[in-house]
C-alpha cells in the first residue's frame, strides 16, 4: 500500500478507514506524537530561517550572482521549491514496510549533514533552478504553498513513519519517511546559509567597486 492510498483511507472517515486499516494489519505502529511534534517544529524552524535570510532582499539583490555558475538568491528559492515539491511526490509513493528502519543516529546526521555548508552537495537535475519563476516573490509563494502541504502530510498522517520507504536522489538504499521528512525540514536552513553568503559577497562587491 502506498501513501496516497493510505492517506485516501483516511480521508474516507475514520470508521470505515479503521476497519480497512486492522484487516490489513496496519494499525500494530501509530506515529508518537512528540515525533509528529519534532516535525513540525523542524519544517517551522527551516522556513522561519529562510524568510529571516530574506528579510529586506529586492528583486535586483534576488537575481545578482556572486560569480558565473554560482546561483543566485531566487536561484536558491526556486530550488528550495522544486524539491520539496519532488520529495513529497517520493513520500506520496512510499510503501510500508513489515518493521521500522533507520536510526536515531542516522536522523541526528541528517539534521547535522543537511545544514552543513562545508559539505557540498551537487543538486540532482529534478532540482536545478532554470528560470521557472520571474522574481522571488513567484518563487517564494510556491515554496509556502509546497510546505503548507507538507505540514499537512504530517498532521494528517498516523502511522509510523519510520515504517513506510522511499528514495532520495542523493542517497543510496531506502529512506524512510521520518528520515525524508527531516531532510525537507533542514533543506531551507541550508540555504539560508546560502542566501547570508551571497549577501555578505554583494556587500563586499560594492566595497570594491
Amino acid at each position: 500500500m502506498r501513501q496516497d492510498e493510505y492517506l485516501s483511507t483516511r480521508r474516507a472517515g475514520k470508521s470505515r478507514g479503521a476497519r480497512y486499516l486492522k484487516a490489513n494489519g496496519m494499525l500494530t505502529h501509530h506515529m508518537v506524537e512528540s515525533d509528529r511534534q519534532e516535525i513540525l517544529q523542524a519544517l517551522k524552524r527551516g522556513s522561519d530561517a529562510l524568510r529571516e535570510a530574506l528579510a529586506g532582499v529586492d528583486e535586483d539583490l534576488a537575481i545578482w550572482k556572486p560569480s558565473p555558475g554560482r546561483w543566485s538568491i531566487l536561484e536558491c528559492v526556486e530550488h528550495l521549491a522544486v524539491s520539496e515539491k519532488f520529495l513529497m511526490s517520493r513520500l506520496r509513493e512510499a510503501r510500508r514496510s513489515d518493521h521500522p528502519h533507520g536510526s536515531r543516529l542516522r536522523e541526528t546526521t541528517i539534521l547535522d549533514r543537511g545544514a552543513d555548508r562545508t559539505r557540498p552537495a551537487e543538486s540532482p537535475e529534478v532540482g536545478r533552478p532554470n528560470g521557472r519563476f520571474q522574481n522571488l516573490n513567484q518563487a517564494l509563494s510556491c515554496f509556502d504553498l509546497v510546505r503548507t502541504e507538507t505540514v499537512c502530510f504530517v498532521e494528517d498522517f498516523r502511522d509510523d513513519l519510520r515504517l513506510w520507504l522511499t528514495d532520495h536522489p542523493l542517497v543510496s538504499g531506502p529512506v524512510n519517511c521520518y528520515e525524508m521528512l527531516l531532510i525537507i525540514a533542514v533543506h531551507p536552513v541550508r540555504h539560508a546559509k546560502q542566501i547570508a553568503e551571497i549577501r555578505t559577497a554583494v556587500t563586499s562587491s560594492d566595497r570594491q567597486s
